[in-house]
């Protein structure tokens, strides 16, 4: 569903700057239609500055790892180049480029889960897949649908891949989510999950404790990714500190998406910082996946 919508977006996007700029040159004004260009991609590029700015002001002046003007400006570069690759190719028309690894040669190998958050789907982890792909090591990348439903409802989704990926390998599976599908991991744990079931769990700027940006939202997902939610109170008042203790939660504080000041962490989790890195990119970070590397090849 999810990847429809968005190849609608990518043709729409298409239509509106080939129909503008027909009628530019038919007017005889060249320049109209590359300003039409300009105005679609500055207005994008804007957007996300005006994210950057929200999260700059939502630290005090004196706050610890306040981010610098220069560390904000970076990474919104960063978000501009990367953010339209996922959701104008990776995510729409490639999210089944790399299928599932599983195999008879899976047997005895550590396995992984992964698990994208809002408004994606599989084909985010394509770099990851074609790396783990290479190395042999097995791996399932879940699509949660509905797009707009509730963080309980992917539960299912999760277990069947955590299922598979234990039935493939005999072990049990390292799983990764970047985003809402660290909280969609929660919500598995805490409903079909046990310590048998995972060998540890990685987070990659997931709203642990919410967001200041789902205050916009208005989906079942989205309310629930409010910051202090109902739903994610519920939630921690049934984690124990021993499961909490196997996740480890990376942030940053250039996270456009996922603020104010570490939200993305929990409490007796190993917490790790990546700075001046900004929400999708965390997904691509080099020290991402060296951890999870490290830890197929542990026992």
């Amino acid at each position: 569903m999810l990847a429809r919508l968005q190849q609608l977006i990518v043709f729409g996007l298409l239509a509106t700057i080939g129909g503008w700029s027909a009628y530019s040159l038919h007017l005889g004004h060249p320049g109209w239609a590359l300003g039409g260009v300009v105005a679609i991609v500055g207005g994008y590029a804007v957007t996300l500055g005006l994210e950057f700015w929200l999260l700059g002001t939502s630290y005090a002046r004196d706050a610890d790892l306040r981010p610098s003007t220069g560390q904000l400006i970076s990474s919104w570069r960063q978000e501009v180049l990367l953010a339209p690759r996922v959701f104008l190719w990776q995510q729409p028309f490639r999210s089944n480029a790399v299928p599932d690894l599983l195999s008879i040669a899976s047997r005895g190998r550590r396995g992984v889960v992964f698990v994208h958050g809002f408004v994606c789907n599989r084909g985010l982890w394509n770099p990851w897949l074609r790396r783990l792909g290479a190395r042999g090591i097995p791996f399932v990348a879940v699509t949660l649908e509905p797009v707009f439903g509730s963080v309980d409802r992917y539960v299912d989704t999760v277990d069947t891949a955590v299922r598979s990926v234990e039935a493939a390998t005999g072990l049990a599976p390292i799983l990764v989510a970047h985003s809402m599908g660290g909280l969609a991991l929660r919500a598995w744990l805490a409903r079909r999950g046990s310590a048998e079931r995972f060998h540890r769990i990685v987070t990659i700027a997931s709203p642990h404790r919410g967001t200041w940006m789902a205050r916009y939202g208005r989906t079942a997902n989205g309310l629930e990714m409010r910051l202090d939610s109902p739903w994610l109170r519920a939630l921690a008042a049934v984690e124990s500190p021993a499961s909490r203790a196997r996740f480890i939660c990376f942030w940053g504080h250039c996270d456009n998406i996922v603020f104010p000041t570490a939200v993305a962490t929990l409490d007796g989790a190993d917490n790790r910082h990546l700075p001046a890195t900004p929400h999708v990119a965390m997904a691509f970070h080099p020290a991402v996946f060296d951890e999870v590397s490290r830890l197929v090849d542990s026992r």
